[in-house]
């Protein structure tokens, strides 16, 4: 679906698209809890990346806190894997700093098989 806002993308709402929003609306209204962060308590970050974006989750305890992610920029397409997987480090670090200052965080990558 995010590639019909592209520039000079006509827009065709297509059956894959309808799919695509009916499970983006169904996540986004199911009681999928947050837990509340406890200071003093240990997070842990898990990231991924992939050919398309970044993604991670702030955990404490077992419990999410929040999750994050974002598409590949432009430039970002042509890093090799190793550099995907530390932009999605320093991406989780960047906007979950409020967080994690001064606080014992373990990072930790996705891995797939």
């Amino acid at each position: 679906m995010t590639k019909l806002t592209g520039k000079d993308v006509p827009f065709v709402w297509s059956s894959e698209c309808k799919e695509s929003f009916a499970k983006l609306k169904a996540l986004l209204t199911s009681t999928q809890v947050l837990a509340l962060p406890d200071p003093g308590e240990p997070y842990v970050v898990y990231t991924d990346a992939s050919g398309v974006g970044l993604g991670c989750v702030l955990m404490q305890r077992g419990k999410a806190i929040a999750y994050a992610s974002r598409q590949l920029r432009k430039h970002e397409c042509n890093y090799p894997t190793h550099d995907l997987e530390m932009a999605a480090v320093v991406f989780a670090l960047k906007i979950w700093r409020s967080y994690l200052y001064g606080e014992k965080v373990r990072c930790s990558r996705i891995i797939r098989a």
